[in-house]
């Protein structure tokens, strides 16, 4: 391992003990520090997610929100139907089986759209998934409890300091799944793909299995995500789960901070959910404008984002 690698790893460490550290020393149950950094780890989930995809396959996905949903409703149908005979509350075998249905849809449509469709049509089929299983959870009557959504027991919430440390480690997952793939001869071949897809498969480069890898792995992780936040929220319904801001707000900040880099989406993360948090609170009639002139001067002068500007080697 050289080096550099090695500073890395331990500056990794050092800020994980820090942060895993915050609910000792702050009241988890009234400071909104440790709200934000919750929800600043579910959004490197999905950040990470839809880096793996954009930033080194180079297949602009817009259905983050799609496995997101799919990922809380298979949580809330398998706790609320007691499909498993088990304590789901919290449940590791849940949250993994929330993560490989959005994974198996991943692959189901996938296949066809990858196979078929580049650029801007791929990009518009993934917001069409998102908009179709909406529709599917909002017409699923009884089943899925409609527009209302499913109910969950929250009498078995007690603190968020669950919640918080397993973000964190899903976080750590999202950012150490990334880091090595991109290091490995998948992401290799990813990154082929990604510069000129007609010679990575003259080079004997499957592209479409890796494509369909990528875009499985980041529905995985944002499916277990989802999961997350439904035992965070106890009510999954399609204004929750299924929603843009789902979507856009993981593009902005990896765009933000550099996409197809390790560390760029963790900082556009952080950085970008304070500036919408600020903006939420004391501008709350100008938010959405405000994020609207923010994505605009993002493309227009950091479209390679902080990371590669300031020249960091991640």
């Amino acid at each position: 391992m050289k080096k550099k690698d090695k500073t890395h790893i331990g500056i990794v460490v050092a800020v994980t003990l820090v942060l895993a550290l915050v609910p000792f020393i702050l009241d988890t149950e009234k400071s909104y520090i440790v709200y934000f950094l919750f929800l600043s780890f579910c959004l490197i989930v999905m950040t990470q997610g839809w880096n793996l995809v954009a930033g080194y396959t180079g297949q602009i996905s817009l259905g983050q929100h799609a496995f997101f949903g799919l990922g809380a409703y298979t949580t809330a149908i398998i706790w609320f139907y007691d499909v498993l005979g088990i304590n789901c509350y919290f449940n590791p075998i849940v949250m993994i089986l929330s993560g490989l249905v959005a994974s198996v849809i991943a692959v189901a449509v996938g296949i066809p759209l990858l196979s078929k469709l580049h650029g801007d049509y791929f990009a518009l089929g993934t917001l069409g998934l998102g908009e179709i299983i909406k529709v599917l959870f909002i017409k699923g009557g009884d089943f899925t409890k409609g527009p209302i959504g499913i109910l969950l027991p929250s009498g078995v919430y007690t603190s968020l300091k669950p919640h918080y440390w397993t973000a964190l480690f899903l976080a750590l997952l999202a950012t150490a799944v990334v880091y090595y793939m991109s290091r490995s001869k998948i992401g290799l071949a990813l990154v082929a793909i990604r510069e000129d897809e007609v010679a990575a498969e003259a080079k004997g480069i499957n592209s479409l299995k890796y494509k369909v890898f990528a875009f499985a792995v980041n529905a995985f992780l944002v499916g277990v995500c989802g999961s997350l936040y439904a035992f965070y929220l106890f009510h999954v319904n399609p204004e929750g789960f299924l929603i843009l801001k789902w979507v856009l707000y993981p593009i902005i900040m990896c765009v933000m901070g550099g996409s197809g880099t390790i560390i760029g989406p963790v900082i556009g993360v952080f950085l970008m959910n304070g500036v919408f948090s600020v903006a939420n609170v004391y501008f709350p009639a100008i938010h959405p404008i405000l994020s609207g002139v923010i994505i605009i001067l993002v493309m227009l002068f950091m479209p390679k984002g902080l990371v590669r500007i300031r020249r960091w080697s991640l």
